[in-house]
């Protein structure tokens, strides 16, 4: 029997991102996003949402930021995917993405999960985004130099989105100025065929569709 396949996303930015990566890699099928605000609020939410996933064949996926630091990160997943009832929960994320089968004889859901921006690093969807931007990149460096040159006096954003101010700059700067991310892959000034898009592309077919298309 086919069940839900749930994606956990901390907003509208990350599932746009995650529709567009499908589509430009021919993942035709439709994944149901969960949007929760933020990241803790995904991270807070994960244990409960495992265990309300009762249908056979169900799938839960949770895309988060790690933020500044990662292993903090994956650890606080890790706990709620343990409290759940999961034992094989790896101890350290891997970096083409982690999928865990549910315990033998039981009724939860497969579940994957992503931490934004590769699994191994620090930082956030814009990280990621970054990896998309073609290159060599004048312009990008351009920008980056714009945003690291702000008087600290004038600084209104945090370190950790400094990611989200160079991108946003760039994209205002591109062809059709201000695109969001999502339509920004589709035209092109993100590339979605580089290699970091192709392994989460592969992390998504195979957490939601491998049994599928095995038959």
């Amino acid at each position: 029997m086919a069940g839900s396949k749930i994606l956990m996303v901390e907003g509208t930015d990350d599932q746009h991102v995650v529709m567009h990566i499908c589509g430009s890699h021919g993942i035709r099928e439709p994944i149901a996003f969960e949007r929760y605000g933020g990241v803790e609020q995904v991270v807070a939410s994960i244990d409960v949402r495992l265990m309300e996933a009762r249908e056979e064949g169900d799938i839960v996926g949770i895309l988060v930021d790690a933020d500044e630091n990662l292993q903090y990160r994956w650890q606080a997943v890790r706990q709620r995917i343990v409290n759940a009832g999961y034992e094989n929960a790896p101890e350290q994320p891997a970096a083409d993405g982690i999928i865990i089968e549910p315990p033998v004889a039981s009724i939860l859901p497969r579940v994957g999960v992503w931490i934004m921006p590769d699994n191994q690093s620090a930082g956030i969807l814009e990280d990621f985004l970054r990896f998309l931007a073609p290159a060599p990149n004048a312009l990008l460096e351009y920008a980056e130099a714009c945003v690291n040159g702000i008087p600290p006096e004038e600084l209104r954003f945090r370190a950790v989105d400094e990611p989200k101010a160079l991108m946003h700059t760039w994209l205002a700067w591109q062809e059709t100025p201000g695109r969001p991310f999502g339509t920004a892959i589709t035209a092109r000034f993100l590339d979605p065929d580089v290699p970091q898009a192709a392994v989460f592309a592969a992390w998504l077919r195979n957490l939601f569709f491998a049994d599928t298309e095995t038959g």
